[in-house]
């Protein structure tokens, strides 16, 4: 080995400013060790710029629904066919039929003008819920990822009777606790309506009809019927459904773990007539 002290000095300043191998090692587990201490962090925070992206969505199509509304004395869309009045939007939702990507059932729905003529309001950004599965070239996204309430059509799942069901935004009796939209399970999604089966305070046990969604950190976006929107974050295991992306999920079902979610759900749907 050449001696240090008999090198050129160019050479000599060269070698001294050089990193060692275990230098080098050192300031690579150093990185590592940052890296695995961010990245959670840095996941949670994309989760949560998702999930204001997402009550924007939903605060921007209440204020359609609501301007829809005033247009029409007061008249409510509904959330699937009845008394002859518009749904809201048309088209249900699978994995395999073309008519999830087929974007003229928002651009043709009652609520599209009043929404800016905007699709993008229509689905929650962390939905990742699309026609053929990931990663073939084929993937293309659905179209919507929210659903209305069902007591903005017949009511068949709260039942009605004895609950409340609204055609006409005056006949709202606590807008603040009544949701309108809500970001649904990719699973559990189908119709234009998601469903509750009520259940009564100090209930020992519920069911599950339709999943909501459960993308941002255990959380789903609602919009109410007073325009406010926001984040509700589920309590127990069985109402965060894992998504799969295959409609494989089971609907009604007993709420097990998630009988506070449900009750906090019914709380917010309805009230009896």
């Amino acid at each position: 080995m050449i001696p240090l002290q008999s090198l050129p000095k160019n050479e000599q300043r060269a070698k001294a400013m050089a990193f060692t191998l275990i230098e080098l090692l050192v300031v690579i587990a150093i990185i590592a060790i940052l890296a695995g201490m961010l990245l959670p962090s840095l996941a949670k925070a994309k989760t949560k710029a998702g999930g204001i992206l997402c009550m924007n969505n939903g605060k921007q199509l209440m204020l359609a629904w609501k301007l829809y509304a005033d247009d029409f004395n007061g008249n409510l869309v509904a959330s699937l066919n009845i008394d002859k009045r518009p749904v809201w939007v048309e088209g249900g939702l699978d994995f395999t039929s073309p008519a999830n990507t087929n974007v003229s059932f928002i651009t043709n729905g009652p609520l599209y003008s009043y929404a800016g003529k905007s699709q993008a309001i229509y689905k929650c950004p962390s939905d990742l819920a699309a026609i053929g599965k990931l990663p073939k070239a084929r993937y293309t996204p659905r179209i919507r990822s929210i659903s209305m309430s069902q007591a903005f059509d017949f009511g068949g799942w709260l039942p009605s009777p004895p609950y409340r069901i609204y055609g006409k935004e005056s006949d709202i009796v606590q807008s603040a606790k009544t949701w309108v939209f809500i970001d649904e399970h990719p699973d559990s999604i189908n119709d234009a309506a998601c469903a509750v089966a009520m259940a009564e305070p100090g209930a020992k046990t519920a069911q599950i009809i339709d999943f909501p969604a459960s993308y941002h950190n255990g959380a789903c976006g609602l919009s109410f019927a007073d325009g406010h929107s926001d984040i509700h974050k589920w309590v127990g295991s069985k109402i965060k459904a894992k998504a799969t992306y295959n409609g494989g999920l089971s609907l009604n079902v007993p709420a097990g773990d998630s009988l506070v979610d449900v009750l906090w759900w019914s709380e917010n749907t309805t009230v009896r007539k």
